[in-house]
């Protein structure tokens, strides 16, 4: 089994060194740099993973970026920032394999600044949304998914923004696909929080994905 691990990443110099070491063989790690200013890519590159550079802006943006780099039969999608484990990256790759078509990693906090309260309540919202518009009994719309990657490539999803998972979800639900929520951990993350650790980028995460629901 072999899985194309993408990694968008923005100014992740702090974590960088905590992710690369945790990847577990099988596992080919993409780093998208999307515009860092702190060195992240030659970072990631010193460590032996394979950089892409993505200059359109946005989380969206750097996941097709990483798609498009991708060869391997499983691909799967987690944040930079050292609050998942590189590892369960291949454990959702082998529920993937058991007949799954995507899963989407459940995040459960290992403390409690690992998932603030403003960030659980809008995840909360957003899941039942995304359950309500698809049928799908997912708990949470989380930044680990792991699919087979020619499938994925033919949903052809569009965002370049937050809305990405969302619109993931629900291309996915309506190609009909098999979708579970798998538990994995949650820590708190290495360096500087741009989305769910600051209110001001969980309104703009919520924004997104709200705009990729109604679209």
């Amino acid at each position: 089994m072999r899985v194309d691990l993408i990694l968008p990443c923005l100014n992740e110099a702090a974590a960088l060194p905590w992710v690369l070491a945790r990847i577990p063989h099988g596992v080919h790690p993409i780093v998208v740099d999307n515009g860092s200013s702190d060195g992240s890519a030659e970072i990631a590159r010193g460590l032996g993973a394979e950089v892409v550079e993505c200059s359109a802006r946005g989380y969206g943006a750097a996941c097709r970026a990483g798609l498009a780099a991708a060869t391997a039969n499983f691909v799967a999608f987690c944040d930079c920032d050292a609050t998942l484990e590189p590892s369960d990256a291949l454990r959702l790759a082998r529920v993937v394999d058991s007949g799954v078509d995507l899963v989407v990693g459940r995040r459960r906090a290992t403390s409690r600044g690992a998932f603030p309260v403003y960030a659980r309540l809008a995840n909360w919202e957003l899941a039942r949304r995304v359950r309500r518009q698809t049928g799908v009994a997912l708990r949470d719309v989380g930044p680990l998914r792991v699919a087979r990657r020619e499938p994925y490539v033919a949903l052809e999803i569009a965002d370049t923004r937050c809305g990405y998972p969302v619109e993931t979800i629900v291309r996915a639900a309506r190609a009909g696909w098999c979708i579970e929520g798998v538990d994995v951990a949650y820590r708190p993350r290495l360096g500087h929080s741009k989305v769910t650790g600051t209110v001001r980028g969980t309104v703009r995460a919520v924004h997104d994905m709200s705009a990729a629901l109604r679209s």
